[in-house]
Order: C-alpha cells, then sequence, then structure tokens
C-alpha cells in the first residue's frame, strides 16, 4: 500500500521552486574631455521591454554611483547631467554574477539641460541559475527536530547507501562543505558528521552538482554546502528549541535468538540553542546542540549460502547509547567600511557505547553454532579554529579574502570482544587511536566586470594523521597477527585556480582551470606482514570546469557542464586494521588504495512560470580506477569462514541519468514539488589482486543494471497558523559490483503550529511510517551468495518546541 501511495503521489505532480536573486551595479562618471569626476549625476535604471523606470542613483563626491538590490532582468542604464549628452548601456543581470562593475563611463559636454529624473521601484523578472539548488530548512517540516542528514532525505535528487552517506546522481563521492569551507565536523573528503549536525541551526543547504573551479576537486557526484543561521538585525536575536522522539517503534524482521536482541522504542532527547548579538562592529553568534539518545545506528542480518550446501545467517544490532555535545561559534569584527574579521570555534565531543550479541545460525539445522558479544567504547572529538579576513575595495563586490583553520580531530575506540563455538571459547581486546591535524591556508580575489566577473584563489592543506593500534589478545585470538602496532598517513595539496564568468543577453559563459599537486605517504609497522613496503606518491592534476548557458527567453534556458574531477581515498579507506563487529564478514582498508578520476557532462534546462519551474537535465560521467569495497573469502582459517570487505579499484565504469525537478503551487495555500532522477551504472570487467591476509584474485563481471528514484512533497497552509507536509520517497533496484541492491522506501509526515504571533512553533514529524527504508543487498562471489539486510533505524518520531528570541 505505501508503495503504492509513494508512486501516485508523485505522478500527480510533475515540478522544485526557484529563489529570487538581487544583483548590485557601480561605476564611476566622468568628464570625456577633463577626466574629472561628476557629482551628483543621475543614474536611471530603465526595463528594456517598456522603457519604464525602475530604479535610479545619484554619484558621489568621487562620481561614483552605487544601485543595490537590482532584481534580475534586462534593463537599459541611463546617465545624465546637465550640460551633457545622455549615455545609455544595456545590463543583462541573469542571477549569476552578483555585481556589475560598468567602470569609468565618459559624458560628453553638451549644451542641453535635462529635466529632473524621478526615480521609481519596480519589480523585474526573475531568473535562476541551472548550477546550484537551494533548499530552505525552515520549510522542511517533516524532518524538523532531527539532523542534517535527516533533512537532505527530502531534497531533490538525494539519496543514500547502506552507510549512511549521501548519495547525488548513483555516487557517494560527495564533498560537504560547511558555510564553504571543509572542517572538522564533516571531515575533508568524506561525509562523516552529517547525522549529528542538528537541523534547527542551519538556514539552508545548497547542491552543486558541476562546481566551478573554485571549488576543490574532489567529490565527482558534487558538493553539499551547509550555510547555519546568522542574523543581521541588531541586538539579541536567536531561538532556543527542545525536541523529544522515539525511534524504532517497529522491526522489519525477528532478532535472532540471543538475550539482547536489537534496541527498539529508542528515547532520544535534543536541546539546542541559536543566539546572535550584533552592537556596532561587533557581531557575536553562537550555535549548540546536545543529543542525549538510545539509538540503533546499523543492524545487520548477513545470510550466507555456500557452494558446499552450509547456509548461515547472523546479525549484529549496533545498540547504542550516546551523548554528543556541538558548540560552534565565534566574533565578526568589522575594523571599518571596507576590512572586517571573523574568529570563530567549533566544539564537537561525542561519547557512545554500543553492545551487540551476534548469534551465528545454522540454518540447515536450525542450531547455534556461534555466539560472539562484543562492546564498544569510543570517543570522537573535533577542535576547529579559524579566522577569516575580508578586505572590500571601493567598488562593490570588489574583493580579497584569506582563511586560516586549524583542525584537531581525535578517534578513541575500544572494542571488548567475547567468543564462544565448539571450536573456541576466546576473548580479545582492541583499542584503536587516532589524532588528525589538518591545517589550512587559502586565499580568494573577486573583481566585477562591466558584464561578469574573474576569480582567482590559492590554497595549501597540511593533514597528518597517525594512528596507534593496541592488541590484548586472549586465548585462541581471533586478531589477524602480524596487523604491527602504528600506522601513520599524510597528505599535502597544493593549489590555485583562475574562474572567469561572462554574461551577456543571449548567453553566459563560465570557465575555470583549477591545478592542484598533491603529495601522499602512507608508513606502515615494519612488523606488518601483509603489505610489506610503505607506499609514497605524488602527482600533478588539471582540473577545468566550463558551463555555457543560452537563454532562450525570460523564462527559458539550457545549460551544458563539463568538469574534471577526483576523488581521494583518506585514512578510513586506506586503514589495515580490520572492524570485528562481525568475524566473520571483516570491514577493512587497503593501504595501498589509489585515487579516482571523474569527467563529468551535463546538459540542463530550466522552464520557469509564475507559480513553478520545471528543471531537467541529462547528465554523463566517465570513472577511471573507482574504488569501493568487494567481497572476498578468506579461507586461510580451516575452523570458520571469514569474507573479507575490502576496498579495491576497480576499473573502469559509467553512470548516464536523468533528473527532473518540478513545483507547482496548485493554490495560494497548497504546493507540490517533485523529483524523478533515472540513471544507468555500466561497470566494466575487471581483475584484480587482494593482498590481505593473502595474495588472492577477485573478478568483477561487467554489468549493466538502470535504476530509479522519485520523492514527492506536498505542502497545506491550514486555518490557525497549521501547515501540513507529507513526502513519499522510492528508491528502484540497483545494481552493485558483485550483485544488486533491492527497492526501498519511505513515507515522512510533518505538521507545524505556529504560535504566539509566530514568536513560537510547535512540530511534530513522523519520518518512515511504514517502516520501509532499510537496505537490502543480494551478493554474488566465487564460493558463496550472500544477502544483506540492513534495518537500522529509519523510523523515528519527534515531537519539538522553538521559541524565538
Amino acid at each position: 500500500m505505501h508503495k503504492i501511495l509513494i508512486v501516485l503521489l508523485f505522478f500527480f505532480s510533475l515540478t522544485t521552486a526557484f529563489s529570487q536573486s538581487l544583483v548590485n551595479v557601480t561605476g564611476q562618471l566622468r568628464d570625456a574631455n577633463t577626466l574629472e569626476n561628476l557629482a551628483f549625476a543621475n543614474v536611471t535604471v530603465q526595463n528594456s521591454t517598456d522603457n519604464s523606470m525602475v530604479t535610479g542613483a545619484i554619484t558621489d563626491d568621487s562620481g561614483r554611483f552605487e544601485i543595490l538590490g537590482l532584481s534580475t532582468g534586462k534593463y537599459t542604464l541611463l546617465f545624465s547631467f546637465i550640460g551633457y549628452e545622455t549615455v545609455e548601456k544595456p545590463l543583462i543581470a541573469g542571477g549569476l554574477n552578483s555585481v556589475f562593475d560598468l567602470g569609468q563611463i565618459a559624458l560628453q559636454p553638451s549644451a542641453e539641460q535635462l529635466n529632473e529624473v524621478q526615480v521609481v521601484g519596480q519589480e523585474a523578472t526573475t531568473n535562476s541559475a541551472l548550477n546550484k539548488k537551494s533548499f530552505n530548512l525552515d520549510n522542511n517540516i517533516a524532518q524538523a527536530g532531527g539532523s542534517v542528514l535527516d533533512a537532505m532525505k527530502t531534497m531533490p535528487g538525494v539519496t543514500f547507501d547502506q552507510d549512511g552517506k549521501v548519495v547525488l546522481r548513483g555516487s557517494d563521492k560527495v564533498v560537504v562543505l560547511i558555510d564553504g569551507k571543509q572542517s572538522s565536523l564533516t571531515g575533508f573528503g568524506n561525509q562523516k558528521g552529517l547525522a549529528n549536525i542538528p537541523a534547527s541551526n542551519i538556514e539552508k543547504i545548497e547542491i552543486i552538482n558541476n562546481p566551478s573551479a573554485k571549488y576543490d576537486a574532489n567529490g565527482f557526484a558534487g558538493i553539499v554546502n551547509i550555510i547555519y543561521k546568522k542574523e543581521t538585525q541588531k541586538g539579541l536575536n536567536g531561538d532556543v528549541g527542545l525536541s523529544f522522539g522515539l525511534g524504532a517503534l517497529g522491526k522489519r524482521r525477528p532478532d535472532t535468538p540471543t538475550d539482547l536482541g536489537s534496541f527498539s522504542v529508542n528515547p532520544k532527547l535534543i536541546p539546542s540553542l541559536n543566539l546572535n548579538y550584533r552592537k556596532g562592529k561587533l557581531n557575536y553568534f553562537l550555535q549548540s546542540e546536545f543529543i542525549v539518545q538510545e539509538a540503533l545506528p546499523n543492524n545487520e542480518f548477513t545470510t550466507r549460502n555456500y557452494d558446499d550446501g552450509r547456509n548461515i545467517i547472523s546479525q549484529v544490532p549496533e545498540n547504542r547509547k550516546q551523548f554528543r555535545s556541538i558548540i560552534n561559534g565565534g566574533i565578526d569584527y568589522n575594523l571599518d567600511d571596507n576590512n572586517s574579521f571573523t574568529f570563530s570555534g567549533l566544539y564537537d565531543r561525542e561519547r557512545h557505547i554500543d553492545t551487540s550479541q551476534v548469534a551465528f545460525i545454522d540454518l540447515n539445522t536450525n542450531t547455534r553454532n556461534r555466539f560472539y558479544n562484543w562492546q564498544e567504547e569510543e570517543v570522537t572529538r573535533y577542535i576547529n579554529a579559524a579566522v577569516n579576513y575580508r578586505h572590500s575595495f571601493e567598488q562593490p563586490g570588489h574583493t580579497l579574502s584569506a582563511n586560516a583553520q586549524y583542525t584537531q580531530g581525535l578517534e578513541d575506540e575500544t572494542y571488548s570482544l567475547n567468543d564462544s563455538s565448539a571450536i573456541r571459547v576466546g576473548r580479545d581486546k582492541t583499542n584503536i587511536k587516532a589524532i588528525e591535524n589538518t591545517t589550512s591556508l587559502s586565499s580568494d580575489y573577486v573583481k566585477p566586470l562591466s558584464n561578469g566577473r574573474l576569480e582567482l584563489g590559492a590554497k595549501l592543506r597540511i593533514r597528518r594523521l597517525p594512528v596507534d593500534y593496541t592488541i590484548t589478545p586472549g586465548n585462541q585470538s581471533i586478531i589477524y597477527p602480524g596487523l604491527g602496532s602504528f600506522s601513520d598517513w599524510g597528505e599535502n595539496l597544493y593549489a590555485g585556480y583562475v574562474n572567469y564568468l561572462l554574461e551577456k543577453e543571449f548567453y553566459d559563459i563560465e570557465a575555470g582551470l583549477r591545478a592542484e599537486q598533491t603529495d601522499v605517504f602512507y608508513d606502515l609497522d615494519p612488523a606488518n606482514t601483509y603489505y610489506p613496503n610503505n607506499d609514497k606518491y605524488d602527482y600533478f592534476e588539471l582540473f577545468p570546469s566550463a558551463r555555457f548557458t543560452y537563454k532562450l527567453n525570460e523564462h527559458n534556458k539550457i545549460s551544458a557542464f563539463y568538469n574534471r574531477r577526483i576523488d581521494r581515498p583518506g585514512e578510513p579507506e586506506l586503514r589495515v586494521f580490520p572492524k570485528y563487529d562481525d568475524p566473520e564478514l571483516l570491514k577493512v582498508g587497503n593501504p595501498y588504495l589509489r585515487p579516482q578520476f571523474t569527467d563529468a557532462f551535463e546538459v540542463a534546462h530550466k522552464y520557469s512560470w509564475n507559480s513553478g519551474s520545471l528543471f531537467s537535465a541529462v547528465y554523463h560521467r566517465i570513472i577511471q580506477d573507482q574504488y569501493m569495497r568487494i567481497f572476498s573469502i578468506d579461507d586461510s582459517n580451516p575452523n570458520y569462514d571469514i569474507v573479507n570487505k575490502i576496498y579495491q579499484n576497480t576499473g573502469r565504469a559509467t553512470n548516464t541519468g536523468l533528473e527532473l525537478l518540478a513545483s507547482q503551487d496548485l493554490t495560494q495555500n497548497w504546493s507540490l514539488s517533485s523529483t524523478l532522477n533515472w540513471y544507468s551504472n555500466a561497470i566494466d570487467e575487471y581483475e584484480g589482486t587482494v593482498l590481505f591476509p593473502f595474495v588472492r584474485p577477485f573478478a568483477i563481471e561487467a554489468s549493466t543494471a538502470n535504476a530509479w528514484n522519485a520523492k514527492l512533497t506536498t505542502e497545506l497552509s491550514l486555518p490557525n497558523e497549521f501547515t501540513f507536509q507529507l513526502t513519499g520517497v522510492y528508491y528502484s533496484d540497483k545494481n552493485i559490483p558483485q550483485g544488486k541492491e533491492l527497492a526501498r522506501s519511505s513515507v515522512d509526515l510533518g505538521v507545524k503550529k505556529n504560535l504566539w504571533n509566530k514568536k513560537a512553533e510547535l512540530t511534530f514529524s513522523a519520518t518512515d511510517i511504514f517502516n520501509r527504508f532499510g537496505i537490502r543487498q543480494e551478493v554474488r562471489n566465487d564460493g558463496f551468495t550472500a544477502t544483506y539486510h540492513n534495518y537500522f533505524e529509519t523510523q523515528l518520531f519527534r515531537l519539538g518546541f522553538k521559541y524565538k528570541i
């Protein structure tokens, strides 16, 4: 029934809302003969369609003028002064360039005098860009009180994989930024932390599928930019909130027979605070959230059917008790009208205890042949300190900025492992302690031009991540011997870019080039017997990007994109120390992993009308040396089977797709938005070699499969300040290396009630009401087949309250 509801909801709508852009125009008027500045001259803006007056300005003592907050559209600018000939200049403001500098404009002396000009305001037609989608979280009621990860679940084109990673257009190679920069909260080159960033403190989320050269080159699927709230009003502003929730109210599948099983009806308590105080030259800001909860981050059922007739099932429920605190704050200091500093810091600490009892059941005899239980205590901490300097030149939009940032991340993870079977009774203990230090220096320069802008920048980033691994083996230890006790990983990145934007009446061109030099090393303990050599390499790469947009008319425009990007494996993908939450299905990294490169092509079209819009895109991506986890049997232990899930480069792949995003206001109080993403993943045949824990071949069969996902969100404003929102999500089957992932779906709803003249709001939200969003996979390999079901906590009901200060 729930699938039918989702499909009906989707096809009831065809079309995402776009937001209006505002631009600023500046220049300087001078006498053409004497070159003297013309003070108090008139600048008039007319609508090119009917020559009606829109707005205007008067030049200052230096002859300069500024027109602020002009809506996008086509205009004619008239420059006039008593005793001079009037000069006309066209202006095409499509929304891509926010500042236009017309430079010096020379007026010829004349005997004629102009009548006084009356300035009136009128809103012009709005055009929206095709290279970025922006979503305001204030309207995301169905995920109210949740995390950024929860909020992104309803965003067009966004899906999730089995590890909770964001997937854009079929790929999890996504870079997450905070206010346009990488930080400790989301990691460098990965997505960690999304599930713990409070959505209540976020203003909006931007999704950039085709980033320009000014962005780091990593993340071939695109960029997610999370923008924190920051008030502009003077005095004290902000809000305080409290959310209470219950998760995993129902179970998709009965637990295997253990005393503990999996957590259910998991309570959550989340207080939050968002404050901003602006006075004079100073602005103070603070966001914080505390999370106290029981949770079920993973609940993995794995059934292995071996070719010799054995059939084994195991369940790994990750029963978590967690406390997390996030504090983000800083000071904006406006030294004068042209110079400002921002000092900011972030502290993020989490402590959780995971407990699991894992039973291995022989399905042929319905007997438990092994009982394994473990407890993990982990502390993670991230500290981020940054200073940002910004200089604004006299010309609006002409800026130079510099940023210095230091990040330290701590991971301290201890596993206590207990095993009982007919083969062995043993206990083991492992500890991993990793401290990452990252230093980043960058500068960016923006120069507005009469028909566009020029952007230049440079960046230096130095990362170091040493890992200490301590093993306390017990009787008949299951820990692989010869791992060593440490590793040390480092990466130096040197980058520079140039990006140019030209905006004309009927077309736009944006082109850029980014150059990056990367030095990488990975040193292992000489006691490690699996990887005999340390790894060290460096490479220099150029990453071009280009976009051409043709404006068919005021409501239609079409764009073509190209960019080249890279995905670098980080230390978690390289780590040689296995994770022992399931001793027969071990996740482990590969220190010899190499980056993957992608060439991406796209053609996109945007059609907008007064009450809605339709966005469509066709894209094709070519991936070289892609890397991912593969399944490989380790039969070195005669007593029980081990399957390694190990990272490997797996050759070439392509991703081709069609994306449709649409929105429609049906009435003044009722709106619909929907998205459909269809894509085809083609994985080339590939043969490689696994080195851990012994050398053996692996093979990837060539496969091509189509997949699609669809979403529909409807929002209805009701009497008495009530708002209702319903979202349906459906993911079809899709191919993965060595198998396929099965379809899944979710229905979410939210209700918001404004109180006390919108001074406060009360929200109720329910995600995955029918509890159908768990991940199911089928895997085939030499010697066995496997089904993997992860029924992690997707069903969650929340009640939240927020009061605006």
